[in-house]
């Protein structure tokens, strides 16, 4: 069917943001700081990200949302309060006659081929409008010939039914006989959506949970409704549900001066014509600041981002109704403003999960919102929240294993979002590997479906996704020759030569890449991936390449540090391992001097030498068969546990000062106690059978020891992974938190990438075998994404 002739007239904003932004395939229009010869196609390439960026920009800063041809005629129908037989809103009349098509219908230039029922039921509306104050009949004669045509649609099922299609089609069907309107329908089709609408009915009857949604399709009830009890859903601004079409027929049958200021605000915002929900702006926006945060762009619009978040929090306080009387819109809130570090209680959205995933109204996109939302857990006292986290998770569970599931989003591919949802939680997968696989499978189309279908760019649109693929593909260039030096970087130190050491240089560069990705960042992931580098070889060398007596005298060269490793040592591997690590240390330093403008090397050297004495006293307990307390234990691993070196360098290379005494604060020593503690019993998990016949210390033989022996191994091990989700909680609370905490943003948010390095790296393994992990390393660091023009 044509749609050329209402196209333009559906969008009140221009549709500027679908536009192709024409991104060359060579990244080289980000500003990194990097200089190029100029060059008109970079200069295009630049003029285009610019662009795109400014079309976002306004994405954020207003919603944008299309006009309802169903919502519109229902408005139409009202009549005016002075006089029953004249129209309310002859504007809306006005603009039905104005936007047929040309094949007789009213579709919506969204209108997709799986959305003829939605095309059939706003065409019906639209007619019913017009013959009830007899205006249009050239309109109408066409628009029934169009339902007469396809009616046969009305019920087949490969068909997309719009929430309560089956009752309020056959409804409005029964409108049109009452107004002598002379339809010539197929009989058998008819029968079958009466009978159908009848079974509907019966069931919502009888089931718990249906009186929101019969209040909802309260147009598709006719003399069956009970419009006093429709009047409780009543909002403060006047409409039931946020609903044009609800509120436009409770007027109708209860005429009441709240449903009737909220049509004329609706009216006032939109013109001739309204949405199917309104208002929409708040959850709108929040899409966008979603979209722009798990495809990896976020950090090109942050004032924009930070300005509608402020703005949202301040909603969230007032406890406006366009975030608590919708699941999705609360859902969606709270999971934002909880990760971008605004104080939020929980207490509002436990209360909204019982009654958002039942009776008729439910939908899977609203349950995956609910559940990603109820993973946010950061304190301990919200086991409501927990145990909401659990029932969803048992919910998602069955509806993807029923084979059916449905999302309010055209073409979403729901059932492959909740699988990953329930087999990746958020802390279990990095930033750039998460982004990825978001690009990949990412949906533009922004239509969504109700009792009618809409759409909105700032749901999904094309320039999100070509701007997320051009910034992927630039860092990843970038990543790539970071990776490149790092490798020429262990060959120049000979750690290559320490046959004893894995060699893991791409794993502990990608563990930066991974997390911490944005181009300026990069001498903090080269000191990440150096001091991982090295951190491996020590930690080998501890374990199965140096004698106690080289391990000593590697600790003595340290603890000097301006000794001469090529006279000062009696071992070849300690010569190159000390090398190495006094050149690198004091590289690091160097780069650090030039942005905190004082000297951190010594503190450096004070982080290596503490996890020295670390390992030597787990080698000593090993030595002496010495089975330490859990407590002494866990003091002393989560140092050993190497991430000392690997992390806390970094912090001072992401940006932001650091004084001596933000490094000496309780803050810094707990975040790094939190995070350590928890990799290293995930750790201890995965490779207990192994270290075990290795005679190494591992937290769960020792938990099952220090516990009289009365503990089992299953039981020992499901209390550390208790132990290991209060930890995470804890580290998560202490990173997003602001109020009263000292270190900046950038450098607590360093604790939680290493956590979630961990969390997948000891998902399966000891971290470092996993051959699932080549193919995420290849795919974050080697393949660009390549994305077919459309």
């Amino acid at each position: 069917m044509s749609l050329l002739l209402c196209t333009p007239l559906f969008f009140s904003p221009n549709e500027s943001h679908l536009k192709n932004p024409c991104f060359s395939h060579v990244s080289a229009s980000l500003d990194t700081g990097i200089q190029r010869a100029p060059s008109s196609k970079m200069a295009s390439s630049l003029r285009c990200f610019e662009e795109t960026k400014a079309r976002i920009v306004k994405l954020i800063h207003k919603a944008e949302l299309s006009v309802s041809t169903y919502d519109t005629a229902w408005v139409a129908m009202v009549p005016s309060p002075n006089s029953s037989n004249e129209p309310c809103f002859p504007d809306c009349l006005t603009w039905l006659l104005e936007n047929q098509c040309y094949d007789g219908s009213w579709a919506c230039p969204h209108h997709h081929s799986f959305l003829k029922k939605d095309v059939l039921s706003s065409t019906l509306a639209c007619i019913l409008a017009l013959k009830k104050w007899g205006v249009g009949e050239e309109q109408i004669n066409n628009g029934a010939r169009f339902i007469e045509v396809n009616f046969a649609s009305a019920t087949e099922k490969s068909q997309i039914s719009p929430t309560g299609f089956d009752i309020i089609f056959p409804t409005m069907l029964d409108y049109a006989r009452d107004l002598f309107l002379d339809l010539r329908l197929e009989p058998t089709t008819l029968d079958d959506l009466i009978f159908k609408r009848d079974l509907e009915l019966k069931r919502c009857y009888q089931s718990q949970g249906s009186e929101a949604y019969l209040a909802y399709v309260a147009e598709g009830m006719g003399k069956l409704q009970d419009w006093e009890s429709v009047m409780k859903y009543q909002r403060k601004n006047g409409s039931l549900f946020n609903s044009p079409s609800t509120t436009a027929a409770a007027f109708i049958a209860l005429p009441n001066s709240g449903c009737l200021n909220y049509l004329h605000s609706a009216l006032k915002k939109f013109g001739n014509a309204v949405p199917a929900a309104f208002p929409l702006d708040l959850y709108s926006r929040l899409r966008t600041v979603d979209n722009l945060e798990s495809l990896g762009i976020s950090r090109y619009f942050q004032k924009e981002i930070q300005h509608m978040l402020d703005e949202t929090y301040r909603c969230w306080l007032q406890g406006s109704e366009e975030i608590f009387m919708d699941a999705s819109t609360c859902a969606l809130a709270f999971r934002t403003l909880r990760m971008n570090g605004y104080k939020v209680t929980s207490d509002s959205i436990t209360k909204l999960i019982p009654d958002s995933f039942c009776g008729n109204m439910k939908d899977i996109g609203t349950a995956l919102e609910l559940y990603r939302a109820s993973e946010f857990m950061i304190y301990p006292h919200e086991r409501d929240l927990e145990q909401q986290n659990l029932r969803l998770k048992d919910l998602l569970e069955q509806e993807l294993s029923s084979g059916f599931i449905h999302s309010s989003q055209l073409g979403r591919n729901i059932d492959s979002e909740v699988n990953h949802a329930l087999e990746y939680p958020f802390y279990a997968i990095m930033d750039r590997v998460a982004n990825r696989i978001n690009i990949e499978h990412y949906n533009f189309d922004n239509t969504r479906i109700m009792k009618t279908s809409y759409c909105s760019p700032n749901f999904a649109n094309k320039d999100f996704l070509f701007l997320s693929v051009e910034d992927f593909n630039h860092c990843q260039a970038m990543h790539r020759e970071e990776l490149a030096e790092l490798e020429r970087w262990v060959t120049e130190n000979r750690l290559d030569e320490l046959k004893f050491a894995r060699q893991k240089s791409a794993y502990c560069y990608f563990s930066a890449a991974a997390t911490f990705f944005a181009p300026e960042l990069s001498d903090a992931r080269m000191s990440w991936a150096k001091n991982g580098v090295l951190t491996t070889v020590v930690d080998d060398f501890f374990d199965v390449g140096g004698s106690v007596e080289e391990l000593k005298q590697l600790i003595q060269l340290v603890e000097t540090w301006d000794a001469d490793a090529s006279t000062e040592c009696s071992s070849q591997y300690v010569q190159i391992i000390f090398s190495a690590l006094r050149r690198t240390v004091s590289e690091i330093g160097d780069k650090a001097f030039k942005l905190q403008e004082r000297r951190v090397t010594n503190h450096i050297i004070e982080i290596w030498l503490g996890l020295l004495y670390s390992m030597m006293k787990e080698a000593e307990w090993t030595a002496d068969n010495h089975v330490p307390t859990m407590d002494d234990y866990i003091s002393n691993a989560y140092v050993s546990f190497a991430l000392g070196p690997i992390v806390l360098p970094s912090l001072y290379l992401v940006g932001p000062k650091l004084s001596e005494e933000m490094v000496r604060h309780s803050e810094y020593r707990t975040l790094f106690r939190l995070m350590s503690t928890s990799g290293r019993l995930l750790n201890d998990i995965q490779t207990c059978e192994k270290e075990l016949k290795d005679g190494k210390l591992n937290a769960i033989p020792l938990y099952m020891i220090n516990s009289g022996g009365d503990t089992s191994k299953y039981a020992a091990t499901r209390e550390m992974k208790s132990l290991i989700g209060c930890q995470r909680r804890e580290l998560l609370r202490l990173v997003l938190e602001r109020e009263g905490s000292v270190l900046p943003e950038p450098c607590k948010e360093l604790f939680w990438h290493m956590s979630t390095v961990l969390h997948l790296f000891y998902d399966k393994d000891d971290g470092f075998t996993s051959k699932d992990l080549i193919k995420v390393v290849n795919e974050v660091i080697h393949q660009p994404i390549v994305v077919k023009e459309f």
